[in-house]
């Protein structure tokens, strides 16, 4: 790790009051859940799995409906336990430093963390709810789950008949007005800005660093791989993502210590 810079990143979180952290699939690795555009990625390492996030496939292929479902059923995110990244988020809102928590991920594991709902923004849904593509119907996606280990491959609405899917955005899918538009907002509303685990490279979420930059905010990248975004940072970090952030945060759980003494 950067020592120095990671300190001086520390600083800024420290002398921050309204920090806006957006994390991408990069977080949650050290989980077990590997990430998508990454070296050992789950779409380079298998470019027909993209087909099972786009909502075209997804509709109109049963077979991609079916190896889309017995993914969901062996995805190591229902076992995962959130890591020193996530918990690294939470201190922050402890602390009161964190003003929102936008997330590209749908794997839930920052309010299993202790992330408030209330903070987090998931742009992307979430795969803990099942969704009725046709009537909207939603429901824990546990009982979807089921019934595709009951032996049912393709599980359809049991109100109207039509096609299950979890209730997450998929490729062509539009995302929820409403959601984005918060999104945005709180980004503007940041004094420090810190994208974690993200190749920002999915519209419109990726723009919210430049909404940030252009209201001011100091900009903190976090990523193994380089970002359109590299060089409008303040800081661009490498290495592990859970040990960064535990040690960029590290210095508002000591201010807060020697605060309470």
């Amino acid at each position: 790790m950067e020592e120095p810079l990671i300190a001086e990143v520390a600083r800024w979180v420290k002398d921050a009051r309204r920090v806006v952290v957006l994390t991408g699939a990069g977080i949650s690795t050290d989980s077990g859940i590997p990430d998508f555009r990454g070296p050992q990625g789950v779409w380079t390492k298998d470019p027909h799995a993209e087909k099972m996030s786009n909502i075209h496939y997804y509709l109109g292929d049963v077979e991609v409906r079916k190896a889309a479902w017995q993914n969901r059923l062996t995805s190591p995110a229902w076992s995962a336990q959130p890591n020193r990244g996530h918990m690294a988020l939470v201190n922050l809102e402890r602390e009161k430093k964190l003003h929102a928590l936008v997330t590209q991920n749908i794997d839930g594991l920052h309010q299993i963390a202790g992330n408030s709902p209330e903070v987090v923004i998931e742009v992307h849904g979430t795969m803990r709810r099942v969704m009725c593509w046709d009537c909207g119907m939603r429901a824990p996606m546990e009982k979807a789950i089921e019934r595709v280990r009951a032996g049912d491959p393709d599980p359809h609405c049991r109100d109207c008949g039509g096609i299950l899917k979890s209730d997450t955005i998929s490729f062509g899918q539009q995302l929820v007005p409403e959601v984005i538009d918060r999104a945005m907002q709180v980004c503007g509303e940041a004094d420090l800005f810190i994208a974690v685990g993200t190749s920002l490279q999915v519209y419109p979420i990726a723009g919210a660093v430049e909404i940030a930059h252009q209201a001011g905010a100091r900009v903190v990248i976090l990523n193994a791989q380089p970002t359109p975004f590299d060089d409008i940072a303040a800081a661009v970090l490498r290495g592990s993502i859970s040990e960064v952030l535990a040690g960029i945060t590290g210095g508002v759980r000591e201010s807060a210590s020697r605060s309470l003494q």
